[in-house]
């Protein structure tokens, strides 16, 4: 569609997914996290959401999407609720409905992570925000970690600059023996990047598919935003001449749900596939090595790689905060954006 500028609120909106926003509103996210990087490291006070409450209920552990968004709530002048599904009436079958109309009427969001059973994460969030009269983020789901990859996407910028055309990114299952881990982030970037003209390959052993939903839409994004999205079954081919790798292990899909145990048995049949030097050397020179942290050490990837040059996942976990702040403000505060809106949000 011909570019227009528009004033836009975004209060109110659903954060379940990126493919539900448009590439311009994307920028618009990026522009207010960067702007709120800037106030956070410069000590300016940003309570954009002062005596406001989010409820944060967590179906699986965490580390940086916990503490982005209870120490980002606390940034913007509000306050965080940590909920555990054991502390929950959820745990006795309380339904997503009752949830979502209860805890909408305490406070000012809510947001979810329910991301270890393909078919049950993101179906719950949008039940609960069908019945919520507050926004509902998406702290991961098995089907996309749009936080992640929101905070991926600003990294690369800030490395690389805002036109990305034409950069190779390497999305590649790596082996973990630790668990059997969620397919969001790699379903996630896969979906966001071509958007941005970013040339995508996928790589992984035949055993670890990606949910066949999400390998349309990264196609059909490829084709409306000039990038490409190929599949691979080698790492080394993943790796060549690429400017952005980003190695991570995840379950089987047909597993996940019912015997992640499987997933880990067979995984021990690619134990090569590791992120090491000589990976790294296939790769452009100054290629990025990014991971959604935690990393396998020693399985994954070696720690010469994850503490070398050419790693940057300190600066993207750091970019966790400011990504997650922008989520929050923008679908909580009362912040009118001017901004030109170039696309329609994908299907």
């Amino acid at each position: 569609m011909n570019s227009e500028t528009k004033k836009a609120l975004f209060k109110g909106r659903d954060w379940i997914t990126t493919q539900e926003w448009t590439e311009a509103e994307l920028d618009i996210l990026l522009d207010v996290a960067a702007d709120l990087k800037r106030k956070f490291k410069g000590r300016v006070p940003h309570r954009y959401l002062a005596d406001q409450t989010i409820f944060l209920m967590f179906f699986d552990k965490s580390t940086r999407t916990r503490n982005s968004f209870e120490a980002g709530m606390t940034q913007l002048g509000g306050h965080a609720h940590f909920l555990t599904a054991d502390v929950m009436q959820v745990s006795h079958g309380e339904s997503p409905k009752d949830t979502g109309i209860i805890l909408s009427s305490y406070g000012h969001a809510i947001a979810i992570r329910h991301d270890l059973v393909p078919g049950e994460g993101n179906a719950y969030m949008r039940e609960v925000a069908k019945w919520a009269d507050a926004p509902v983020i998406n702290m991961q789901c098995d089907v996309d970690h749009p936080c992640q990859t929101l905070a991926d996407l600003m990294t690369i910028r800030e490395q690389r600059g805002r036109n990305l055309r034409g950069l190779k990114i390497a999305v590649s299952w790596a082996y973990a023996p630790s668990y059997a881990k969620p397919l969001s982030v790699p379903q996630g970037l896969i979906m966001l990047m071509p958007r941005f003209g970013m040339d995508v390959v996928l790589a992984h052993p035949p055993e670890y598919n990606l949910m066949p939903e999400t390998m349309q839409a990264a196609e059909e994004n490829a084709r409306r935003g000039g990038g490409q999205f190929r599949v691979v079954d080698n790492m080394d081919e993943a790796f060549r001449d690429a400017d952005v790798v980003i190695p991570k292990s995840w379950g089987c899909l047909d597993t996940m749900g019912s015997n992640p145990a499987e997933s880990l048995r067979i995984a021990k049949q690619y134990t090569n596939w590791i992120c090491n030097r000589e990976r790294m050397q296939l790769a452009k020179p100054d290629v990025l090595y990014m991971h959604p942290l935690p990393a396998d050490r020693g399985n994954e990837v070696t720690d010469e790689v994850i503490d070398g040059p050419n790693s940057v996942v300190y600066q993207e976990a750091e970019n966790r905060l400011h990504t997650a702040k922008a989520i929050m403000a923008l679908t909580m505060a009362d912040l009118e954006i001017e901004y030109a809106l170039q696309s329609e949000p994908r299907p």
